[in-house]
């Protein structure tokens, strides 16, 4: 790809979102979500391997699904309340569809298949593009409709995200899968949690992308796409091994590390929801 499609790429992802976030009518919000979608295929299909080919084919179908899934959530609730607004999301039918629709672009479980696949068959600056920029628009989009969505729903889908990114992780030895489970099970605490406190999910999102930027830029830099490979980097670079180790407990959630403060929160807010059982199966 040459530098000016490159930069038409990167442009079409970067407005496609910001699209989406600042819009309060359903259709602008589905345009800037396609608009993104068609702008990151040709990054993700940028190696000339089979993997990639099928990676690509993976991300574009499930991302075409759940953009089907909001436009026919956002038609129903047009013909029930005559508004395009987000806000007016009222129909019960149409807030379980768009809420089903929001967690399969964002790779939460269980619609979350998609993303380990497509995470090993890309290079790791599109697994950081896919695990952190392209979560933004489907969460502030949750954000804005998390008064209308009914608590079991995400609650559920949060429960069953940490489950599986929890169980999923544990037998990989590819650092990219482990990555993408680490990713589902933080998508399993930001939707739990936004159906009590939508701010607190925010935060949660933000320090995940924060803590897993640095990892993965630090595994560009080395080459290291396997735990083998991780095993060896000491003997080149010791502090960024060091480095990688501790941002790993960071982002697991580890006290006293920065990753444990939204998921302390998170408990606490649970805890005072008199939800204990809820923040025991967290933990």
């Amino acid at each position: 790809i040459t530098p000016a499609a490159m930069t038409i790429v990167f442009l079409g992802i970067t407005i496609g979102t910001i699209m989406t976030m600042s819009s309060s009518n359903w259709l602008m919000a589905w345009i800037g979500l396609e608009l993104n979608m068609l702008a990151i295929l040709p990054i993700i299909s940028k190696p000339k391997t089979t993997r990639a080919s099928e990676a690509t084919t993976k991300y574009f179908l499930t991302q075409a699904i759940a953009s089907a899934m909001m436009l026919l959530s956002s038609t129903i609730n047009v013909w029930q309340t005559g508004s395009w607004s987000i806000l007016e999301l009222k129909n019960k039918f149409s807030t379980t569809i768009m809420a089903l629709s929001l967690m399969m672009k964002m790779g939460a479980a269980p619609i979350h298949f998609w993303l380990p696949e497509v995470l090993q068959g890309t290079t790791l600056q599109t697994a950081l593009l896919i695990t952190t920029w392209q979560k933004i628009a489907p969460v502030t989009l949750m954000y804005m409709i998390s008064n209308n969505i009914q608590p079991t729903i995400l609650v559920s889908a949060g429960i069953l995200s940490m489950i599986v990114g929890g169980l999923g992780g544990i037998n990989q030895t590819q650092l990219r899968k482990m990555m993408a489970y680490s990713s589902i099970n933080n998508l399993g605490w930001t939707i739990t949690i936004m159906a009590f406190s939508p701010n607190m999910a925010l935060m949660n999102i933000f320090t995940y992308i924060i803590m897993t930027t640095p990892i993965f830029l630090m595994m560009t830099n080395m080459s290291t796409k396997t735990l083998q490979n991780l095993s060896t980097t000491w003997t080149t670079s010791m502090t960024m091994t060091l480095s990688i180790a501790l941002l790993m407990l960071s982002t697991s959630g580890l006290p006293p590390f920065t990753g444990f403060m939204p998921k302390m929160l998170i408990l606490n807010e649970l805890i005072s929801q008199k939800l204990t059982t809820l923040a025991t199966l967290a933990i």
